[in-house]
């Protein structure tokens, strides 16, 4: 007897190129990660984890269903199964996004898969069938790949018409993986441009010659007599919102911008680097996007564009036909007016249901101007309802909206963002914010008082009380 807990991957990966790639990549950060640690053990078809019930890792991710063990008892207790669990999931959430589905039965969450299906999945771990994984465990799957090698083996720089250079992805991108990390070059903050021209030339005879070389390759859309300021502000990219500090990139100021963008843009101010993660399935051959800066109608997103970096936007979202694109602009502003409103702390104080309800608003808004690809302003929207709820002591939805942003924030930063890891934080126990019954206990709950029975559609008018 005893509590299983772990990760299921959903859907299970196929023997494609792509999934091959991710699966070579993940089990190379496994092992680097557990070099020194006596308890996981290399064998010839798999990684052995002795502890708990050894949960087992196949060289073949197309076998792959289930990590899991009893994570209850005295024999996990003694082995620390547990730790790995956790540390496996974090690894995993970081490689595979939201295809990681985590559950523990402690918190009444079941695995996706019967454990006949996960049981035949184990011993098929056995018998390798795809010999040149087993051969190149710890090389390149792709060998003799120059790309690759470098560790950019999910896209290759390619000109694009009327953009310049561009990042194109070589392989079929599954939403949520994290596509690049980078440290930046150099950071400056605002500064008039003579001074900013004399400290980037500083910071520049600092710099390898190499590096030096994809400073002055990235493009000029503002010549003259400060050239170095004029690279910098064509390519320069806040590290975080609201930050008055960017930076320069060697590979991520390559990727051009859309209002459209089917990858996100986030800093991690931990690890000090910046990731680039798919919020949309990218198929070989499209060209990797993010978004500049955080948008507005399209005559105010064309203003900023230029003002800011030299160009004008033909992206889908700029070239749409006259109606569609008015239809548009009324959506955004929409979003803009939504967003200031739920972010009135007055009015959470004083008609909390009316900001509930906002946010619901917004979060429908949101997936219909972008097809379900805001990840980041979604998270951001479900962390403003977990904080209307838990200022009125309501646990119950606070949980709720706080997982939610945590799934949002896992698909668009990783599971190593400190935003994510917030979130995570906050599911389990979320009167631990600080905030925490701050206005009044009007809404008051414990986080396991859910209402059960519901479909989805009651659930969530429960959720948001948008009941009559």
């Amino acid at each position: 007897m005893g509590i299983d807990a772990g990760f299921d991957m959903v859907p299970s990966l196929s023997k494609g190129a792509t999934d091959r790639l991710s699966w070579g990549q993940f089990i190379d950060h496994i092992k680097e990660h557990y070099k020194d640690d006596n308890q996981v053990e290399i064998k010839p078809n798999y990684i052995l984890f002795k502890a708990g019930e050894h949960p087992r890792l196949p060289f073949e991710g197309h076998k792959f269903l289930r990590f899991s063990s009893k994570v209850s008892g005295s024999i996990a207790a003694d082995t620390n199964v547990g730790s790995y669990i956790e540390t496996v999931t974090r690894i995993a959430q970081t490689h595979f996004g939201s295809r990681i589905r985590c559950w523990n039965e402690g918190g009444y969450e079941y695995g996706t898969y019967k454990w006949n299906e996960v049981n035949e999945s184990l011993r098929s771990y056995e018998q390798p069938d795809d010999v040149e994984t087993l051969t190149s465990i710890g090389q390149p799957l792709i060998r003799n790949d120059p790309i690759q090698e470098m560790g950019t083996a999910l896209f290759e720089l390619k000109h694009i018409p009327g953009n310049g250079r561009g990042l194109v992805a070589r392989v079929d991108i599954p939403k949520g993986t994290r596509i690049i990390y980078e440290k930046p070059l150099f950071t400056a903050g605002p500064m008039p441009a003579s001074e900013l021209e004399g400290f980037l030339a500083t910071k520049l005879k600092g710099l390898s010659k190499e590096s030096q070389r994809q400073f002055l390759s990235l493009h000029n859309n503002f010549p003259g007599k400060n050239p170095f300021s004029g690279i910098f502000k064509t390519n320069a990219l806040h590290c975080g919102f609201g930050s008055l500090i960017s930076g320069i990139y060697p590979t991520i100021c390559l990727i051009n911008h859309s209002c459209m963008p089917n990858a996100h843009k986030s800093w991690n101010s931990v690890e000090g680097h910046e990731t680039i993660h798919a919020v949309r399935s990218i198929k070989s051959g499209v060209e990797i996007t993010i978004s500049y800066f955080r948008g507005g109608t399209s005559s105010e997103r064309q203003a900023e564009l230029k003002e800011k970096f030299g160009f004008s936007c033909t992206c889908s979202g700029c070239t749409l036909s006259p109606y569609s694109l008015q239809a548009s602009d009324n959506r955004r502003t929409r979003i803009r007016n939504l967003d200031k409103a739920v972010g009135d702390g007055v009015r959470m104080m004083n008609n909390p249901r009316e900001s509930l309800k906002d946010c619901y608003s917004l979060i429908q808004l949101l997936e219909e101007e972008f097809d379900g690809c805001a990840q980041a302003l979604t998270a951001r929207t479900y962390y403003d309802a977990f904080q209307i709820c838990i200022v009125h002591g309501d646990q119950a939805r606070a949980s709720v909206f706080a997982e939610r942003a945590y799934k949002a924030r896992v698909i668009c930063e990783g599971e190593d963002s400190p935003n994510t890891q917030r979130a995570k934080s906050l599911v389990l126990k979320p009167e631990l914010h600080n905030n925490f019954e701050a206005y009044s206990v009007i809404w008051k709950t414990t986080r396991i008082m859910l209402p059960q029975g519901l479909d989805t559609t009651e659930f969530e008018k429960w959720l948001f009380k948008l009941e009559n």
